[in-house]
């Protein structure tokens, strides 16, 4: 059997494996993480990692918020983990950007150290959405039980808000400068609503901190990309077989990579912008730009593809008569509703979504994109839809995804199935009272209204568009 990849063994790994371009020893952290999922290893961390070669201040505390699952696979390695890029043909690269893993629960005051530390200037955050204990119209959930808990114990946090938030009390008692926030969750406007959640949590014991918060700690906005697979045991054993080392967790995704940064970061942050990191003044448009076209292209490909059979997004595209139809979607009907800042080409983007669909060694699957599509198709389509209305545009292939998703619904009812959404229990309700007439069943999906606003669903155009789909659809699939 191989050894366990660690610093020590490193050195007899094989040939081609990229390793740290720097000396780890020499290395400082000056990065604190919160949430060192399978994203953030794949993502934030490897630009951690090109950074290191430029500036060995930028070495990463990752901090558990609950689970030592990471910790125990990393610690024994001495933070070391093995990338896997899936490309026509994969490259594997040793990342050495985590320095350490702390456990929050078990050891408080190591994550309060690393927070108070003035050679911390930036703490990166992927909790996913509900770790940031929000209630619906974005404010903070003062009823969440984690923040309840924070609110009677603040020297003893569970809830992300509640460890900022004592985290910048005590870099504000000895003087240091704060540390630059930087969600990097898919949360629209994430950093804004991160700042409005650590000031109203500070409001309720302490209005001088919220206010010093308010004015001098720095929550840019950003925009995350690039496709990670779950890690699984065929990954290990091929890591294995490639690098020659035993990794307990290795990671891996698609080539593509993209962090867009709001360009408000403090003065003396990580260059990130030197390892390719956007720095943009309009993070908006590239959000729109991902969930439009990368995300409404994902839901087409979705709900069509299962009708016609599909598995995964590259077996959807191998399908020529469903890829054409998704790209004349994209260039004709999605990309004339962004509004690109100037450093986005958008057709280049466009391009590069579409080569990503194409990519056969990532087994994204049509059925997982399809989960809770009465959450996702109001952002991803729906959107698009008001858009093109507003600008007398055609409708009849922006309809489709959303009459898909209407059949999607109602074959998993007639078949007894379940469905992903927390919409579950209605959604298959009127499905099983579909009747198979478009005009009557479109009609009960216009219903609801937590899917579909009044003035979209009160529209002849929209919903004519959308029975002319719901009809054609059992030719299509």
């Amino acid at each position: 059997m191989n050894a366990r990849l660690s610093d020590a063994t490193l050195a007899v790994a094989r040939p081609s494996i990229v390793r740290p371009a720097y000396d780890r020893a020499s290395t400082t952290v000056g990065v604190v993480h919160f949430g060192p999922g399978a994203f953030h290893r794949a993502h934030q961390a490897f630009y951690f990692d090109e950074l290191l070669g430029r500036d060995p201040t930028c070495a990463v505390s990752a901090v558990s918020l609950r689970s030592p699952g990471v910790r125990n696979a990393l610690a024994p390695q001495g933070g070391l983990y093995t990338l896997a890029e899936l490309d026509e043909a994969t490259s594997f690269r040793v990342i050495g950007a985590i320095r350490e893993v702390l456990v929050a629960p078990e050891t408080p005051e190591a994550v309060f150290a690393r927070l108070a530390d003035p050679r911390v200037r930036t703490v990166t955050i992927t909790v996913t959405e509900k770790g940031y204990t929000l209630e619906g119209g974005g404010d903070l959930d003062a009823r969440h039980p984690d923040i309840e808990h924070d609110l009677r114990t603040p020297q003893t946090p569970v809830s992300l808000v509640g460890w900022l938030l004592e985290g910048l009390r005590r870099r504000r008692a000895t003087g240091a400068p704060p540390f630059d926030v930087v969600s990097c969750d898919n949360l629209v406007d994430n950093g804004a609503r991160l700042r409005r959640a650590v000031v109203q949590f500070a409001e309720t014991s302490d209005r001088e901190l919220a206010r010093w918060i308010e004015r001098e700690v720095r929550f840019p906005r950003t925009m995350v990309d690039s496709i990670t697979p779950a890690t699984d045991d065929a990954l290990r054993r091929r890591v294995e077989v490639e690098v020659g080392l035993v990794d307990a967790w290795p990671i891996q995704r698609e080539a593509f990579t993209q962090w867009v940064v709001e360009d408000a970061l403090q003065p003396g942050a990580p260059d990130l912008r030197s390892v390719g990191v956007t720095l943009s003044n309009d993070v908006p448009a590239y959000d729109r730009a991902k969930l439009r076209l990368l995300n409404g292209a994902h839901s087409t490909l979705a709900y069509l593809g299962l009708l016609r059979g599909h598995e995964t997004v590259a077996e959807a595209m191998a399908d020529s008569e469903l890829a054409r139809l998704v790209e004349s979607m994209m260039r004709e009907d999605i990309a004339p509703t962004i509004s690109a800042p100037p450093e986005l080409d958008l057709q280049s983007y466009l391009a590069a979504v579409l080569r990503r669909f194409r990519n056969p060694t990532i087994r994204h699957l049509l059925s997982q994109i399809a989960w809770d599509g009465s959450q996702k198709l109001p952002f991803r389509i729906l959107g698009t839809a008001a858009d093109a209305l507003a600008a007398g545009a055609p409708l009849s292939r922006l309809a489709l995804p959303l009459a898909a998703w209407m059949v999607f619904v109602r074959n998993r009812a007639r078949e007894g199935a379940d469905i992903v959404d927390p919409l579950a229990p209605r959604l298959l309700e009127l499905g099983r009272a579909c009747t198979g007439d478009a005009g009557h069943d479109v009609q009960l999906f216009l219903q609801l209204e937590t899917v579909f606003p009044r003035t979209l669903a009160g529209d002849a155009r929209l919903r004519s568009a959308v029975e002319v789909a719901y009809a054609r659809l059992p030719q299509i699939g």
